[in-house]
């Protein structure tokens, strides 16, 4: 076991030659193999022994690539990608909204209320949009991510802060969040803008494990 673990981090080592991250990822794998070799610590056969290793991770070959795939996707692109997609969703609600209160189009006060009657399941689906960040960051850049995770949640956040001052301070009139403004909505709204950090933490660290 010890000598397939060997040469597999040393055929690895070789594909990785340029990487800027070798170590880190040998180091990764180094721990990954122990585990999964201590699970099949029953398999005598090497050949079956190494396609359960290639099975649950790759080839070195494969691995190699993948990482070399990762270099092209830096940390300011995902940051700004994920700032990018929050904004074009507040741009989105801020239209519809705005469109709902200004304009007496049927089609639209219909799709308002539609959308107004599931608020629970729109929050969700924002709750989930965190968690893919939060997953994704993981999977691209592993450890080295958590900065960028904690940089990208603050600065996504803002559009959700500046719309909470806003609608607090009346700047934006409530009538025009009618029937969301209740006091149930409100609640759900605070609670899990709260659980948006540990919910990204939750799903960095996921991510960081898929991506070994």
């Amino acid at each position: 076991m010890e000598r397939l673990k060997n040469e597999f981090l040393e055929e690895l080592a070789q594909k990785l030659i340029d990487h800027p991250d070798k170590e880190s990822i040998l180091n990764d794998y180094d721990v990954h193999l122990d585990d999964l070799l201590v699970t099949l610590y029953k398999v005598e056969n090497e050949s079956e022994l190494r396609d359960q290793v290639y099975s649950r991770f790759g080839t070195p070959n494969e691995i190699a690539e993948m990482w070399k795939e990762e270099l092209s996707v830096t940390p300011s692109k995902m940051k700004w990608l994920f700032v990018a997609v929050n904004i074009c969703l507040f741009a989105g609600g801020a239209i519809l909204t705005i469109a709902h209160n200004l304009l007496d189009w049927h089609w639209l006060s219909n799709l308002w209320t539609q959308l107004t009657s599931i608020p629970i399941v729109i929050a969700l689906i924002y709750v989930f949009f965190w968690a893919l960040l939060g997953y994704e960051i993981g999977r691209s850049f592993g450890h080295k991510g958590r900065k960028l995770m904690k940089g990208t949640f603050l600065v996504a956040l803002l559009p959700n802060i500046l719309l909470m001052i806003l609608t607090v301070f009346n700047i934006i009139p409530h009538e025009w969040f009618s029937p969301l403004l209740t006091e149930t909505f409100i609640v759900i709204c605070i609670l899990f803008t709260i659980l948006l950090y540990p919910i990204c933490l939750i799903s960095y660290r996921w991510g960081k494990k898929a991506s070994v």
